[in-house]
C-alpha cells in the first residue's frame, strides 16, 4: 500500500513541497512533529531502544529468567529498526534527487525535474541536498514502529502514530517530498518484516517455551 501511495504521491510532490516552503505550521503542532523526528533518527532510536532495554526485564539477556530469548529479541529489535535505513542509504548512493529546501520549484515542468541536479536553486549542492529519495528518517521510523509493535502489540497504534509524525516532519520542514517518505516507510517495513517474521514476540516466545 505504501508503494502504491508513493507512486500516487508523485502527482502531488511539487504542490505540497511548494506549500511547505512558503507556509509554516502552528508552533505547537510543529514542535510535536519535530519531537517525533527522534523516532526516525539513528541516534534517537538507539536511545529509545536502550530505554526499552532498561525498562523491560524480558529484554535483559544477562538475567537467568530471560536468557537466550532476550538476546534474540534484542537482535531482532535492533536489526528491524535499522535494516530499512541501511537499504535506503544504498539507494541514495545511486539515485540523486534535490531536496525541496534546495530546489527551485517554480519552473519545473514535472516532478521528474527534481531528479538530477537541474532543479538546484544554487550553483552547487550542500551536504545531503541531493539525497532526497527515499527518506531514511521515514524508513527508520517505520522500522522502529514495526519492531516495537512486534514486541509490544498492545502499543502498536501509539508507535504507528509516532512513525507517521516523524514522516510528516520530513515533509513540512522541506527535507523530503511526500513520495520520498512513502517509499522510505515501505522499505522500512519490508526490512523490519524480514528481520522479525510475521508472529508477534509474545507468540514466538510461547512457541519457544512449548506453550503454543
Amino acid at each position: 500500500m505504501l508503494v502504491v501511495a508513493g507512486g500516487l504521491a508523485f502527482t502531488v510532490d511539487l504542490p505540497v513541497a511548494a506549500w511547505c516552503k512558503s507556509h509554516r505550521l502552528p508552533g505547537e503542532l510543529l514542535r510535536l512533529l519535530n519531537f517525533a523526528e527522534v523516532c526516525g533518527h539513528a541516534l534517537g532510536v538507539a536511545v529509545l531502544l536502550a530505554a526499552a532495554l532498561v525498562l523491560d526485564r524480558t529484554l535483559r539477556p544477562w538475567l537467568a529468567s530471560a536468557g537466550r530469548t532476550a538476546a534474540g529479541d534484542v537482535v531482532r529489535l535492533v536489526s528491524a529498526a535499522y535494516a530499512g535505513g541501511l537499504v535506503v542509504d544504498l539507494i541514495k548512493a545511486s539515485v540523486s534527487r534535490v531536496r525541496p529546501r534546495a530546489a527551485d520549484l517554480t519552473d519545473l515542468a514535472s516532478v521528474l525535474g527534481t531528479f538530477g541536479d537541474a532543479a538546484l536553486a544554487g550553483p552547487t549542492p550542500r551536504g545531503a541536498d541531493m539525497m532526497s529519495f527515499p527518506s531514511g528518517h521515514a524508513a527508520v521510523a517505520a522500522g522502529f514502529a514495526a519492531a516495537m509493535g512486534w514486541k509490544y502489540p498492545h502499543a502498536r497504534p501509539f508507535f504507528a502514530i509516532l512513525a507517521v509524525c516523524a514522516a510528516a516532519q520530513r515533509v513540512v520542514t522541506s527535507a523530503h517530498y511526500p513520495s520520498d517518505v512513502a517509499f522510505g516507510a515501505a522499505i522500512g517495513l519490508l526490512g523490519a518484516a524480514a528481520c522479525l517474521g510475521l508472529a508477534p514476540a509474545e507468540s514466538q516466545s510461547m512457541v519457544r517455551n512449548g506453550v503454543a
